[in-house]
């Protein structure tokens, strides 16, 4: 599907590519990774030129389209549902010209290739897609000029999918989805049916849905099987061997250069010694990569305070005291808390953590917190409060006006700006420059509190790495809204879960709640919409937070004799709720064991020598992967019942 071979390309002097070289098959789902900066983006937007201006280092199947997320959609009148269907421009053109064909023949042709195209379940599919994206049903139909910015990012994200492109090309898509859109992408992309090249950070969505690793380091291409951490096991063992191979070497080098020193004067010895330093100078340098640093993020601790450090009662948030978005909110937050909030977008998560950091004034109820508490909020739409035109140096002083030159030098080095950074004005920082910035500002003060809204989404994977032990070493409360699910549950130990207008705490982790998600998406009609319901509905029946059902009226059955008298209860649905669960958990591990099996199978050098087979292989790991998330959905479910039937 994709080529690339012996590839140099050079920005204003700097080598991003020096002869590199890889090799993409269809129906491989491949994850981009490599630190911020290297060029990731770069090669994706040379894939796309590459298609139309022929470039020798990068080749194509010839006559495959390309689907790419190149900006958001335009704020027009069009419905969102039609801007989709739009983006299928095959079946659009083809709509087109059935209206207006007068020719029969080329009337019955194009009504074949429609047919063809399964243009009868467009609308479906498209609501499909739009709904896993986040959109309810009444969204479907509303102007596009109605949405917010990162909302028509996620529509034209909604229409590249729809449009099913031979190579889809996605940089960074998770940015712009919360932590249920994220899931509903991953299940998408691993049922996907041709060929992905996806640029994520995201280290569970790099597990989850890919087959392979497409790593770009020092300018060069390398091709792995499997998954981010089985890449990071085979990079470590590859370093282990050649930390080996080299002590081997230098032990060899010492002992050829302890026998020249010590005979090369001695005639007899001298034929000996010239082989030696011969044997020196023909050894080839094993070389073993340096491993780049990673700057820490500091977060400083704060003095301790009695606990509960703040209480919320009664409470209602939002903008409106005639249509709050959250009402009567309870909740206690103590000094060594670690809390994921969790929630579809636009139930209230922001509205919430705004709320806690007076951000936004209460519309009703009491609020209790210490006099001298501190609470430190990072959201990343404060990136657009960058002041631009001024330097790193010139933000830090905010926090110290009266500080000298050399003090805030050293306040800007404890953030992660050195003397080579401090004098940059912040527009011409990377996205991850300007989190780390705001972080560190957000933190300076030692807040007691320390909420992150999405801090995450401009932080390559050894960042986010850094951001996490950050977090489990500070010692206040963390208040954590993301989509990186490997960043919530290293992080945190409770969930909050905001819906329909409530909050309240989820009562099982963040592999739960992602089941939940999952199987809520299975179960839900297209077109339906994500995790909303009207009020007064009934809760999903695998939600642990659901009251259990009240129990029917005991029914009255005729005795032989015609008199009525009370039917025995109904038996109790233990044994047959445990039967459930041991199935599911029985088929999990048959699942899982054939995915091994697959895995292994792709991991051998010969795996794709016949590409059917190969693809066919991948379609067969795909599919296993699904039926496995819905077994561990049912698990889940059964598991929660036999709770609430006391079993």
């Amino acid at each position: 599907m994709l080529t690339i071979q012996d590839f140099t390309y050079r920005i204003q002097g700097r080598i991003l590519f020096d002869a590199a070289s890889a090799q993409i098959a269809g129906g491989w789902k491949v994850g981009f990774v490599g630190r911020n900066g290297s060029g990731k983006s770069t090669l994706m937007r040379l894939i796309l030129e590459s298609a139309t201006s022929g470039d020798g280092g990068i080749r194509i199947n010839r006559g495959a389209r390309l689907g790419f997320v190149a900006q958001e959609v335009a704020p027009s009148d069009d419905s969102l549902i039609d801007v989709v269907l739009a983006a299928d421009e095959e079946r659009a053109s083809l709509m087109a010209e059935a209206e207006t064909a007068e020719d029969p023949m080329r009337i019955a042709d194009i009504h074949a290739r429609l047919y063809d195209i399964d243009a009868h379940s467009a609308e479906a599919r498209a609501a499909e897609v739009l709904t896993g994206l986040g959109f309810s049903p009444e969204d479907l139909t509303r102007p596009c000029r109605e949405f917010s910015g990162g909302w028509r990012m996620r529509a034209a994200l909604a229409g590249v999918l729809f449009s099913t492109p031979d190579l889809l090309l996605l940089d960074e898509p998770t940015n712009y989805l919360d932590l249920e859109g994220a899931a509903w992408l991953e299940a998408y992309l691993r049922k996907y049916p041709k060929t992905v090249l996806i640029v994520s950070h995201d280290r569970e969505l790099l597990n989850r849905s890919v087959t392979h690793l497409l790593a770009l380091d020092r300018g060069k291409l390398s091709v792995h099987v499997g998954g981010y951490d089985s890449y990071l096991r085979r990079r470590a063992e590859k370093t282990a061997h050649l930390e080996a191979q080299r002590a081997k070497q230098d032990a060899q080098r010492a002992h050829l250069q302890a026998f020249v020193d010590r005979f090369k004067a001695k005639a007899s010895k001298a034929r000996q010694a010239q082989s030696r330093v011969k044997m020196l100078e023909k050894m080839q340098e094993i070389t073993v990569p340096l491993e780049e640093r990673t700057i820490p993020f500091r977060l400083g601790d704060p003095e301790p305070l009695p606990s509960p450090i703040l209480e919320l009662e009664g409470a209602d948030l939002g903008y409106s005291t005639s249509r709050p978005v959250l009402s009567d909110v309870a909740l206690r937050i103590d000094q060594e808390d670690r809390i994921a909030i969790v929630g579809a977008n636009g139930q209230g998560k922001t509205t919430l953590v705004k709320s806690i950091a007076e951000r936004l004034p209460l519309l009703a109820g009491g609020r209790r917190a210490s006099r001298t508490l501190r609470i430190g909020y990072f959201s990343q739409d404060q990136l657009d409060e960058l002041r631009a035109g001024e330097t790193v140096l010139e933000h830090v002083r905010d926090l110290a006006p009266l500080s000298s030159q050399s003090q805030l030098r050293a306040m800007a080095a404890q953030i992660g700006f050195g003397p080579e950074k401090v004098e940059t004005p912040v527009e011409q920082l990377s996205g991850g420059e300007k989190v780390r910035l705001l972080i560190g500002i957000t933190a300076w003060r030692k807040p007691h509190i320390l909420i992150l809204d999405e801090p995450t989404s401009h932080l390559d994977i050894d960042s986010r790495e850094a951001l996490i032990y950050a977090i489990n070493d500070y010692q206040g409360a963390v208040l954590l809204i993301t989509h990186d699910s490997f960043l919530a549950e290293a992080c945190a130990d409770r969930l909050w879960l905001v819906k329909d207008g409530e909050v309240k705490p989820y009562h099982g982790d963040l592999a739960d709640y992602r089941a939940l998600v999952l199987a809520a998406d299975r179960t839900r009609p297209a077109g339906s919409g994500p995790g909303k319901q009207k009020a007064g509905a009934p809760q999903s029946k695998g939600d642990p937070n659901a009251a259990p059902a009240s129990a029917p009226a005991a029914q009255t059955a005729p005795t032989r004799a015609g008199s009525k008298s009370p039917a025995k209860p109904a038996p109790k649905p233990g044994n047959k709720v445990r039967r459930r669960a041991d199935a599911a958990e029985a088929e999990m591990d048959r699942l899982k064991a054939a995915i091994d099996a697959i895995d292994a199978d792709l991991a051998r050098p010969d795996a794709f020598s016949d590409p059917a087979a190969g693809e066919a292989k991948l379609r067969s790991r795909a599919e296993l992967q699904s039926a496995l998330d819905a077994a561990e959905a049912e698990w889940l479910a059964a598991m929660e019942a036999l709770e609430g039937a006391g079993g």
